[in-house]
């Protein structure tokens, strides 16, 4: 099989299909019409596998059976296929966020709450660490953080950090902000940026400070820093550590308030 085959089928895969099932249907896709034996010495899939396969991709609305003796199979358009895989994604999704709604509602939540509870009790403070490989990874920490503060929230970012940050966790933050949480943000006010800032005035103090580093503290007892320059490095390559010590955090909190007495708010009009 050459490379570019290897490349079509793995996109394939896409569809939510296993090997067999890209092999079949493809082949399917190219003679339109045709029997389990067939595609199998074309799709070179074993025949003891080929029926199962066939009656997976029926089920799924990729192909549909033509009653006869021998039994062919026709090819669904591709269009109406990705109109059929779409619907049966969403429902799917529907269906798990209804499960787990319906956990949360449930005694299954708040025993695992408990078991949690106890086991972070037990654990040392110097333990309660993580490392987080990836942008995606830190900002679902971020938004944890976020979600889960009490009183007070401190975000220092870059330029092109708070873009980034109010486009993930606008909503969050809003939210920590209507439960009565002090949300403060130092970062560098630009034109670039300025848009974004006006924003973000209705629900947290801003000040123009030029640091390059990339931090959330939350309620004194849990800081999330970035470890690499944002400019330089590839979301996918980004790391983030997570850390749960009060005293840790209430020590950055001292050094970033001498920092923040000195920069000048800003009120932005756009």
């Amino acid at each position: 099989m050459s490379i570019v085959q290897k490349d079509f089928l793995k996109k394939i895969k896409d569809f939510g299909l296993n090997s067999y099932e890209a092999k079949i249907w493809t082949a399917l896709l190219s003679r339109g019409i045709s029997t389990a034996g067939e595609l199998s010495d074309i799709a070179n899939v074993p025949r003891s596998r080929s029926y199962d396969v066939l009656e997976s991709l029926e089920k799924k609305g990729f192909i549909i059976m033509k009653i006869g003796k021998p039994i062919k199979y026709i090819a669904v358009d591709p269009d109406e296929v990705v109109e059929r895989v779409k619907k049966n994604v969403k429902a799917e999704s529907e269906k798990q966020v209804e499960t787990l709604e319906s956990i949360r509602e449930s005694d299954l939540l708040d025993e695992l709450k408990s078991l949690h509870k106890n086991g972070v009790e037990m654990v040392d403070p110097s333990e309660i660490t993580g490392a987080l490989k990836s942008r995606h990874n830190a900002y679902d920490q971020i938004d944890q953080m976020i979600r889960t503060a009490e009183k007070e929230l401190t975000l220092v970012t870059t330029e092109e950090g708070i873009l980034r940050k109010a486009d993930t966790h606008f909503r969050s933050l809003k939210k920590a902000h209507d439960r009565g949480v002090k949300i403060s943000i130092a970062c560098p006010v630009t034109d670039k940026n300025r848009s974004t800032i006006s924003d973000l005035q209705s629900i947290a103090t801003i000040r123009d400070v030029t640091v390059q580093a990339r931090l959330v503290i939350a309620d004194n007892k849990e800081v999330l820093f970035m470890l690499l320059d944002d400019d330089a490095v590839h979301p996918t390559y980004d790391v983030g550590v997570w850390i749960n010590t009060p005293f840790f955090a209430a020590a950055l909190m001292e050094m970033f308030s001498l920092v923040w007495k000195q920069a000048k708010e800003v009120k932005v009009k756009v």
